[in-house]
């Protein structure tokens, strides 16, 4: 089993990051029924979702020598966007490789953050490939989306920040993609409060979190799909993988319809802007598959990242 990201690390990643990064605020959802829910929202942090977190630490961590001419990734888009501006922040070229699926206004945003964007297939291994190819030919120093400890540390400040402006709250509900989210927020939040559940939600249509726990290790699914982009990755990483069997206590998942009427409901009545991925922790709540309770509840709100053609195309 891989050595396991500290809290130590996660404190260092936080005062490295500061003045990049948003403190984003918690916001209170009028829901009608169980105890508060208050939504951590990283559609507002900078870059439009959590993962500038990750990145900005693992880059920021980079010697000249080591960084080279620039760096790469991988990604369905929300990462890449956070490379590219992470890259630009410390002065170096950035490239992403994304999916031919990738929506656009994620595209664009990688370019208009600087980055040159390449299109590969529609998995990440597709995507993982060609970036590995690129950065072997350019030189560049690959920044993994999820399965690093610099980047498991980056995405646990969000746990720091839940748990400094609501110590009161005793569930939280995380987004599932690779996992380094939910393994940070985790490892964060058990460290202090061993006593909070630590809920991971993921698409029913790419179970790679929960397939692999189901069998003790990670596994590649053979197919995914789903209307939240940034949830579908293959397989988890074996870091985050190691995380969450040693501190999420479940992780529950959802379908597409769920997730698009919570998608909605964050517009049509909390009036925030939330794309697909970033609503499945409150899919998770409205459709039962987490059941309410009389304790304050924080849902992880990923990503922001969506246009108003696609919140008007979500299906009823």
């Amino acid at each position: 089993m891989p050595a396991l990201v500290s809290s130590a690390a996660i404190a260092a990643a936080a005062a490295r990051i500061e003045g990049v990064a948003r403190h984003t605020p918690l916001v209170e959802l009028p829901v009608e029924v169980g105890g508060p829910v208050y939504a951590k929202c990283e559609n507002l942090q900078a870059g439009g979702a959590f993962k500038i977190r990750g990145a900005y630490n693992f880059i920021a961590r980079l010697d000249g020598a080591v960084a080279g001419p620039g760096v790469i990734t991988y990604s369905s888009g929300n990462h890449a966007q956070a490379v590219a501006l992470a890259a630009r922040r410390r002065g170096l070229a950035a490239v992403v490789v994304m999916p031919t699926t990738a929506p656009a206004v994620k595209v664009e945003g990688a370019r208009r953050l600087g980055a040159e964007v390449h299109f590969e297939g529609t998995t990440s291994i597709d995507r993982k490939r060609r970036a590995e190819a690129l950065a072997e030919e350019r030189g560049y120093t690959m920044v993994p989306p999820f399965d690093h400890p610099d980047i498991v540390a980056g995405q646990g400040t969000v746990g720091l920040e839940i748990l400094k402006d609501c110590p009161e709250f005793s569930r939280v509900l995380v987004p599932v993609g690779g996992g380094g989210l939910v393994a940070g927020i985790a490892t964060a939040v058990k460290s202090v409060r061993p006593d909070v559940t630590v809920v991971g939600v993921e698409p029913s249509g790419a179970p790679k979190m929960s397939e692999s726990l189901a069998v003790g290790h990670p596994v590649t699914l053979d197919q995914v799909s789903s209307i939240a982009d940034g949830l579908i990755p293959v397989r988890p990483g074996y870091l985050t993988f190691a995380h969450v069997r040693r501190y999420v206590d479940e992780v529950v998942t959802v379908d597409d319809a769920s997730i698009a009427a919570a998608t909605r409901w964050y517009a049509d009545r909390a009036k925030l802007v939330v794309e697909t991925s970033g609503a499945v922790t409150l899919a998770a709540l409205q459709s039962g598959a987490v059941p309410t309770g009389d304790g304050v509840t924080v849902a992880v709100v990923s990503g922001g990242n969506v246009s108003l053609d696609t919140l008007h195309s979500l299906p009823d």
